[in-house]
């Protein structure tokens, strides 16, 4: 099986990453854990992969259904510090392409992953306009009003 694209350098941590946009009734599907926010289904790219491929097969693994690709959203540059057991409090540096996804009428996902600590994680059906944590920061704005337009965002929590 290939190695995801996480590279270690001596100043950091390098991931490629690739995240899914699954709106449904208004709500975008996110994943929590115990921790205090939620983030986007998805994760790294294997080496030998597309990104097409990688948030295909993310998104299987992480809810169970085959879906396609509609399009490209955004380009996140990140850069912040690490919360899991093999990357506590090292800079990472994440190149993250986050694709909108064709959902199926009808889309009944679920969740049978683990974090690398064992902690159980869970999908979300999260309003936007809930009041709650959510990585990245741009989705509560810019799912809002979706464009055709693929947008670069960086943060910089260095």
């Amino acid at each position: 099986m290939n190695k995801d694209m996480c590279v270690v350098c001596d100043d950091g941590i390098l991931n490629i990453r690739v995240g899914a946009i699954i709106m449904k009734d208004g709500k975008i599907l996110m994943v929590g854990n115990d921790r205090d926010y939620l983030y986007s289904v998805g994760g790294r790219v294997k080496f030998g992969e597309t990104a097409e491929e990688a948030v295909v097969r993310e998104v299987l693994e992480e809810t169970g259904v085959q879906m396609e690709i509609d399009r490209l959203g955004f380009v996140h540059e990140n850069y912040f510090y690490g919360d899991v057991p093999s990357n506590r409090n090292k800079l990472i540096y994440e190149i993250s392409l986050f694709f909108y996804m064709k959902v199926p009428d009808a889309f009944a996902p679920i969740s049978e992953s683990f974090m690398e600590d064992n902690s159980k994680e869970h999908l979300v059906w999260a309003s936007l306009d809930e009041d709650i944590k959510m990585y990245p920061e741009f989705f509560k704005t810019e799912l809002k009003d979706p464009t055709d337009t693929v947008k670069l965002f960086t943060t910089d929590k260095r």
